[in-house]
């Protein structure tokens, strides 16, 4: 099957089955190795990418229900609230092995295009679905809220 998806901002032209999942097309097809492989069923969050600013677990979504919706991986995020998840993870030292952090920079991002100001329930609801074994949550919540902070005060 031909599809153009649309990754990045970038028309890409790809051949792949109906039902190959998002995953393997990013990784295998257009070798974007950002977006990482942790269980296949949509439970850890290592896969997540934005479908038009959504997070979704990409492991389990069909090429075929893609469509024309634009797909944003760890590689393309450059959005304000992106810039400052980016920022906020650095300047905290919030990664540890790492595997785990390109699924959770994308919800946190996504978290806060919806959500500015989050608090903590906010913060873990959106963040449960991604496991991290090295247990670097109460980092993760700490950036997140400094990326927020320093989002309102970039807006006063």
């Amino acid at each position: 099957m031909q599809l153009t998806l649309k990754v990045n901002g970038t028309a890409r032209k790809i051949d792949a089955d109906a039902d190959t999942p998002l995953l393997w097309v990013l990784r295998d097809t257009i070798e974007m190795t950002g977006t990482k492989y942790g269980c296949g069923i949509a439970q850890c969050g290592a896969c997540t990418v934005h479908l038009n600013g959504a997070a979704v677990r990409s492991c389990v979504i069909p090429i075929s229900q893609v469509g024309d919706q634009e797909i944003t991986t760890i590689e393309g995020l450059a959005t304000p609230e992106g810039m400052a998840i980016k920022a906020a993870w650095d300047d905290l030292s919030v990664v540890q092995c790492g595997y785990c952090q390109s699924g959770q920079i994308m919800s946190a991002t996504a978290l806060l295009s919806v959500n500015a100001t989050p608090n903590d329930d906010d913060i873990d609801g959106a963040m449960s679905g991604n496991i991290c074994r090295c247990g670097t949550y109460g980092r993760i919540r700490a950036a997140v809220k400094q990326a927020s902070q320093a989002m309102i005060k970039k807006d006063a």
